[in-house]
């Protein structure tokens, strides 16, 4: 702690952040990430926060001092920032010094012009701690900063490294290094999912998807049950988008109804049947069509079960059937899987069988057992009660061909590392969509992914996905690769999107490529070897059990360590770690105190490398008056003042199952300054004035709703709260941060007592009726009830009043000693004291509390009365 922290002056994020530009971005960058920030889509990583969060904190926690700040206008050929330039050589100083010190609640935006302007700033070092997937970062290098990233998860290592290399590497060699892929492997791939045009028998379509169903016999009779939930396939896309595909579960045909939910009749061997009733109902059952018994899935997998699987259909797209000018429907479509279809399953998965060579190219290990492996608290989708026990049980034979053929070429063909990576990362991504927990989207018609939720979970039907790719398709290993080489070449040549007059607008691009000055590291924190002194920490910590990172990431790390365990030290263990993650993981003994006490450790780190003017920025998750009261505690115990929150509301769809997510909030942090004594009652009343001074600006400029106002009328009570942490007293005794943190909810949702408003306008030089209306706004009392309580007077100007005015002691006079406020006992015993007056019966046994004796003492410091010091 430093005694210069006090002079220090705000940095821009502290006094104002733009809520409403970055949510209405966001929420257009979620639904366009590939858009918007390429990199940053190059390979799965969970809970990644957007790029224009974190680019709008990088602005507003770097960009403070003019003299270190460089502005440059993509859009303008030469570069130059001409608006700047009018006056003088350095006006662009004097105006960005204007920007920066006009940042408040009432003025968030004055920066924000600056966003889409290619920004460098001098000497700028930034930590983020827990990188994953490296946005951070990425933004933060776009301002010329030196970067450090450490994250224990090699495949998070992996991938952010990949995405700092990216502007260094050629993408014409990228380019030759997947036609040399390209030459070796794709027809032998592509061959493996074709399909006879069900329009032209002379031609040969690409299958896009085959649809497989797994199949259990009844424990009764013994028939072979197919584990359809219903019997759509997919809704009709073009010109009859009110019908849905179907398959008759008696001939296998495929066909469109108009009605899925009842009675229909298969054309081709008149079967009628309702589609919506498959053999598996709710729970997890399967009902025998036979006899009629219903039995548990799991259970009859723990009987000595395994799942056959059956291909019933297939996607197809027909290339000649278009080039010859037929129609849409007619060249991509749907159909039954025939003979010949499951004769090429066959032959793909005899090669996988017999071609011994390919088995150092798939993962050999078995599955761990983990908190998203078998039911628990964070999952209850074990992955061991459907018969998964290694991870090549996570796809079927003929994928298991197709992806170590594609990886062996990847290995054999490419000699540059670097290069041979990116396929490596492609290679990785497109796992998500090829393997036997890929489920099909039926009304979206598109395959989704393995981690719709972010767990493993089992299904009884999957799509297989074509592994190389077709015309169509999502997923595909080469439509993936396209997705790498657009993001290399963003790195490159970098634009920003912004929003004008409610319009999406893109940059040229910038001058400056995603790149300079990086370190990562792969290891934990405590460990890794660090500077001492970071100008920023932005990062984004986990959260509880939000997502396990370890098991999830598993995943991708079972292949990529085939071709990078000899490369990398981290990548030589079997699994990613998983003891020394910072997650709350039932599968390691770790609850949420081994979570807090984790993550109060690392913010003791950050401290220790953090300079004393430095600022710690980080997203989390909005949670309950104890999760924040926890956090807050945290961070003050080591070391740091709170000194803002805000609220981002968009692309909350990256998070874990369960509980839906209100807000995400960004937490503003800066090294702990002296702290001091105080009381409760005083606190109290800062926090409120404080809370409502935040109201009164943000409403005066920005429109937000009253949940955003609220997350930052709570950073501003936090911050009122950090200068006096561990030195809070009530009635004797030092307040705990939750207790506090509780007291500021009951601030921020309005449950402020009249006696508080008092005492608020009382520590004002020349308070005003305006300013009792300001006080109760946002709260449950209305001015007109203070002026009942005879609190202050407007008969000959507004004055407040107090024991000795005759309409304060004439209302205190009428009330009950049980109904009496503590600062209405106080100005009633103030008065008698003054008075030498006897209390009457019923205002005889007026009991002292510590509340009371809280008021008197401010009531002492604020007025000068020394006569309530001697109440008590």
């Amino acid at each position: 702690m430093s005694d210069s922290n006090a002079s220090r002056s705000d940095l821009p994020i502290e006094r104002g952040f733009p809520i409403e530009q970055v949510n209405d971005l966001a929420d257009r960058e979620g639904r366009a990430k590939l858009h918007y920030r390429p990199l940053t889509t190059m390979h799965k990583w969970w809970a990644r926060r957007l790029g224009c969060v974190f680019r709008t904190i990088s602005l507003y926690s770097l960009v403070s001092d003019p003299d270190r700040v460089s502005v440059r206008d993509p859009d303008k050929e030469d570069h130059d920032l001409t608006e700047f330039d009018e006056a003088s050589e350095r006006a662009d100083t004097a105006d960005i010094k204007e920007m920066i010190e006009s940042v408040d609640l009432a003025n968030p935006d004055a920066m924000w012009d600056l966003y889409s302007k290619d920004i460098r700033v001098e000497d700028a070092d930034v930590l983020d701690p827990f990188m994953g997937g490296g946005t951070s970062l990425l933004e933060a290098i776009r301002f010329d900063a030196d970067v450090t990233g450490v994250d224990l998860n090699p495949v998070a290592w992996f991938i952010t490294k990949k995405e700092l290399e990216a502007h260094s590497v050629d993408p014409d060699e990228l380019r030759d290094a997947f036609e040399d892929v390209e030459d070796v492997v794709a027809e032998e791939l592509q061959s493996q999912y074709e399909t006879a045009c069900p329009n032209d028998e002379s031609h040969v379509a690409d299958a896009v998807y085959a649809f497989w169903v797994r199949e259990l016999d009844c424990t009764s009779c013994g028939e072979t049950v197919p584990l359809f939930k219903d019997y759509r396939v997919a809704k009709e896309r073009y010109g009859n988008d009110n019908r849905y595909h179907v398959y008759c579960p008696d001939c296998g045909n495929i066909f469109l109804t108009d009605d899925y939910q009842t009675e229909t009749i298969c054309p081709d061997c008149s079967n009628e049947y309702v589609p919506e009733n498959g053999p598996v109902s709710r729970g997890g059952n399967y009902g025998c069509p036979s006899c009629g018994l219903k039995y548990p899935i799991v259970d009859a997998i723990a009987d000595g079960q395994s799942y056959a699987e059956s291909l019933y259909a297939l996607e197809y797209y027909c290339t000649e059937c278009e080039d010859e000018g037929k129609d849409r429907p007619t060249y991509k479509g749907y159909k039954q899987a025939n003979e010949e279809d499951i004769e090429r399953y066959e032959r793909a998965a005899d090669s996988w069988r017999s071609e011994d060579t390919l088995a150092d190219y798939a993962p050999q290990g078995d599955i761990p057992e983990g908190a998203i492996t078998t039911s628990s608290s964070v999952s209850g989708n074990d992955v061991f009660r459907h018969g998964y026990e290694s991870w090549q049980d996570m796809f079927n034979d003929r994928q298991l061909y197709c992806l170590s053929t594609l990886l062996r070429a990847i290995d054999e063909e490419v000699d540059d590392q670097t290069i041979k990576e990116y396929l490596l990362l492609a290679f990785s991504d497109s796992l998500m969509f090829q393997n036997n927990f890929s489920t099909y989207n039926i009304n979206a018609t598109k395959i989704k992914g393995i981690f719709r939720k972010n767990s493993f979970m089992p299904t009884v039907e999957y799509v297989e996905n074509n592994v190389w790719g077709t015309k169509a398709g999502l997923g595909t290993f080469s439509n993936t690769w396209a997705k790498i080489v657009d993001a290399v070449e963003f790195a490159h040549w970098p634009t920003e999107r912004y929003i004008k007059n409610g319009d999406n607008e893109e940059t040229a691009p910038f001058e400056k490529p995603v790149g300079g000055e990086y370190t990562i590291h792969q290891g934990d924190l405590h460990d890794v070897d660090l500077e001492s002194e970071y100008d920023a920490i932005i990062t984004d910590p986990p959260y509880y059990d939000n997502v396990v990172y370890s098991e999830v990431s598993d995943f991708f790390y079972v292949w990529q360590r085939l071709l990078l365990g000899d490369e990398y030290e981290g990548f030589s263990p079997e699994t990613t770690p998983r003891e020394e993650s910072i997650v709350a993981n039932p599968a390691e003994g770790k609850d949420s105190d081994s979570f807090e006490s984790e993550l109060r450790s690392a913010f003791s780190r950050m401290r220790e490398v953090l300079s004393d003017d430095g600022v710690l920025v980080f997203t989390y998750r909005h949670g309950d008056e104890d999760t924040w009261g926890t956090l807050l505690e945290s961070l003050c115990d080591e070391g740091f003042d709170v000194t803002a929150t805000y609220p981002i509301s968009a692309n909350l769809s990256e998070f874990v199952v369960g509980d839906e997510l209100n807000f995400s909030v960004v937490v503003v942090a800066r090294p702990a300054t002296d702290r001091e004594p105080i009381s409760w009652s005083s606190l109290r009343r800062r926090a409120h004035r404080g809370a409502s001074e935040t109201r009164e600006k943000i409403q005066a400029g920005q429109t937000l709703s009253e949940g955003d106002i609220s997350i930052v009328e709570m950073g501003r009570c936090f911050r009122e709260y950090s200068n006096h942490h561990g030195k809070v007293h009530r009635g004797g005794t030092v307040m705990s941060t939750t207790e506090i943190v509780s007291e500021i909810y009951d601030i921020i949702s309005g449950n402020v007592t009249p006696d508080e408003i008092y005492l608020d306008l009382l520590e004002m030089d020349e308070p005003t009726l305006d300013d009792v209306t300001r006080f109760c706004r946002g709260t449950d009392i209305d001015p007109d009830d203070l002026r009942r309580r005879a609190l202050f007077v407007t008969d000959d100007g507004f004055e407040l009043t107090d024991w000795r005015a005759e309409e304060r002691i004439e209302y205190l006079r009428g009330r009950s000693t049980e109904e009496l406020t503590p600062l209405e006992g106080v100005q009633l015993l103030r008065y008698r004291d003054a008075q030498d007056v006897k209390p009457t019966d019923e205002q005889r046994d007026l009991n002292v509390t510590s509340e009371m004796i809280d008021v008197a003492e401010e009531m002492a410091t604020l007025t000068g009365d020394e006569g309530y010091e001697a109440l008590f």
